[in-house]
């Protein structure tokens, strides 16, 4: 069967434009841009949109900013972290006061080496962080402590000096200590010490440099009103059925992307079990096993959706172009009640990604996005 193709660029023209809440890194996002023109394009004020694989919460912080309400699901306990610290922003003053008269100073020091990644007194400076989060307990967090933790989480490692550590992999994935220390001695580099509250401040005010007084009050709106899960997606009971009028996700890829040895740096601040983490994190190692897993989220994103729902499916090209997971998805999909409205190709020529990667054209990188526009049109 034929279905409809557009290839253009729907969005990124516009990138320039997206609220600076949204400039933390996690692995494998997307643009903000993505979900606002869905957004814009499928729902009104107060309806529903669902994210099964929340990330680092796009979807569910433009649904926010632009006064919908949002359910975000992620296996993973730092996309829950990374949504909460951003729906209710402290002001500058709060954090630089939390930071400087609430953290205590030579805490008990952590047994892990990372002296590869920090210079000693930025990881005691780290450790003293971690120790707070940790003796706190989360639930007697406010506002500013979501906030601090989600920023320092954000600010752990990367390679410019906006961050904790010593020059290393983009700050979306953390290399091992093995491989870090083959770096330093490649770069003939030696950590050097870092004022992590100071980079804290610092990020904060850049993450709060645009956003409107208007998106401030769309985010207190929708806060109690909407919900933040962290389940399997094809087990979402929470989720009142016939209630979603837009899904907007980006599952994971296979096994192509490691979200959990990509994260260990960040789990062992967040006091994370990893081991346990990655048994849950799902991994396919083939499409067969990734069809079937994408099934059952259909199956449950089918009860949750009304009648004439939308899902926006993000997929892409992988093994270099082999597998196009469109050709996969849709058969799923179609098997689960939605039938197919528009394949998207939005395309753009480079990305700040992709030149790290040294891609300068739409050959290869992260520059290219496809999406299966689905409704929903029968209840299983």
């Amino acid at each position: 069967m034929s279905y409809k193709r557009t290839e253009k660029e729907f969005w990124t023209n516009k990138q320039r434009q997206a609220c600076s809440i949204h400039e933390v890194s996690y692995r494998a996002c997307f643009k903000p841009q993505l979900p606002k023109y869905f957004i814009d394009k499928y729902t009104k004020e107060g309806e529903l949109v669902y994210d099964p694989f929340g990330g680092r919460g796009t979807t569910a912080i433009e649904a926010a900013l632009l006064g919908r309400n949002f359910i975000t699901n992620d296996i993973n306990p730092l996309s829950t972290l990374f949504v909460i610290g951003r729906l209710n922003p402290p002001s500058i003053e709060e954090i630089h006061d939390r930071l400087y008269s609430e953290i205590n100073s030579d805490t008990e020091v952590d047994k892990i080496d990372l002296s590869m990644f920090y210079e000693y007194e930025t990881f005691k400076e780290i450790n003293d962080l971690r120790n707070y989060f940790i003796k706190k307990k989360l639930n007697s967090y406010d506002n500013i402590d979501h906030w601090i933790k989600m920023v320092a989480t954000n600010r752990l490692t990367g390679h410019s000096k906006g961050f904790f550590s010593v020059y290393t992999l983009p700050p979306n994935q953390a290399t091992s200590a093995k491989r870090q220390i083959q770096i330093n001695l490649k770069r003939n580099q030696t950590p050097e010490y870092k004022d992590t509250k100071e980079i804290i401040v610092k990020k904060s005010k850049q993450l709060l440099r645009n956003i409107s007084d208007q998106q401030i009050k769309n985010l207190d709106k929708v806060r109690s009103s909407s919900l933040i899960l962290q389940t399997d997606a094809t087990k979402t009971k929470q989720i009142p059925s016939n209630s979603v009028k837009l899904t907007i996700t980006s599952p994971p890829f296979l096994d192509i992307v490691n979200y959990a040895q990509d994260n260990w740096l960040r789990c062992w601040f967040n006091d994370i079990d990893l081991e346990n983490l990655a048994k849950k994190i799902t991994m396919s190692k083939n499409i067969e096993d990734w069809s079937a897993k994408m099934s059952g989220v259909f199956k449950e994103l089918n009860r949750v959706s009304k009648a004439k729902g939308v899902v926006a499916f993000e997929v892409g090209e992988i093994r270099n172009g082999k597998i196009k997971l469109e050709d996969h998805i849709i058969p799923v999909a179609e098997n689960n009640g939605f039938k197919v409205k528009e394949i998207m190709i939005n395309k753009q020529n480079f990305t700040k990604t992709s030149n790290i990667w040294g891609v300068s054209n739409n050959q290869g990188g992260t520059n290219t996005n496809r999406i299966v526009l689905l409704e929903k049109v029968n209840n299983l």
